[in-house]
């Protein structure tokens, strides 16, 4: 089977248009490897939601977001930041297919409920539909997919960035899932850990060490190491060299998670 990275991809390291012309060049310079791009953007929410007057909640790292958010949401992540990632890459030589979790049921959600806790319009995915994925593939395009989904009915969920990436990454018959953060991999204190098998980070999130946005990043790479996907990354985007070094040295800057 041919290689199939999917690369998640969100925080400072691709706020700006520089930063996906870097990405643009990697990929490039990279053959025999599709891949898939999905996107957050918690920063640009978080202005429009304070523009709007909307305050901004997070339990265990995932945003709380109310019946009155999900339009602001949706156009943020589904409309501006996908448009400018998809833009970014054309500018720079790679043919992107704009998607998000809405086309043709990609991703199917319900309401997420976690610890006894709610977070209104938030989603997480009980079912994968990759036909597009595999149709823009197909193509030789990038697919760039905003993790804006439905359920159902077609009323649209917020799902965060972390678990759209690993539920697509299984569902498309991904090969390698990278998550590209702010930080170089999981920490224990001031350390980072190279390997982390499933039961190890599990006892790091027990003890408290593992915390906030990771834990929820953790849960969904637990889940996809279930169904097939072969290598999770969480590592920190430095430069277009970064990706290069990941795919032919097997070399990175952060940790990777194994069974």
């Amino acid at each position: 089977m041919k290689r199939r990275m999917l690369l998640k991809i969100g925080g400072a390291a691709f706020e700006g248009n520089a930063e996906i012309a870097h990405l643009a060049q990697a990929i490039k310079r990279i053959r025999d490897i599709e891949f898939i791009i999905v996107h957050g953007g918690g920063a640009e929410i978080s202005q429009a939601l304070k523009q709007a007057s909307r305050g901004t909640k997070f339990i265990d790292g995932i945003r709380v977001t109310e019946a009155e958010d999900i339009q602001i949401v949706e156009h943020v992540l589904s409309g501006r930041v996908n448009e400018r990632i998809a833009s970014a890459l054309h500018e720079n030589g790679i043919a992107a297919h704009r998607l998000s979790g809405k086309t043709d049921r990609l991703l199917v959600v319900e309401p997420l409920r976690r610890n006894g806790h709610k977070y209104g319009f938030v989603g997480t995915v009980t079912q994968v539909n990759p036909q597009a994925i595999f149709s823009a593939l197909n193509e030789g395009k990038v697919p760039v997919v905003s993790p804006i989904s439905a359920d159902e009915s077609g009323q649209s969920f917020n799902v965060n960035a972390d678990s759209a990436a690993a539920a697509l990454a299984a569902g498309a018959q991904c090969t390698d899932l990278v998550y590209f953060t702010n930080v170089p991999g999981v920490k224990i204190g001031e350390e980072t850990q190279a390997v982390l098998s499933i039961d190890e980070a599990k006892k790091l999130i027990a003890a408290g060490i593992i915390t906030g946005g990771m834990i929820a990043k953790m849960e969904s790479i637990f889940d996809v190491l279930e169904h097939g996907v072969e290598r999770v990354y969480i590592m920190q985007w430095q430069n277009e060299e970064t990706l290069t070094a990941l795919i032919k040295n097997n070399s990175i800057n952060g940790t990777i998670i194994k069974r």
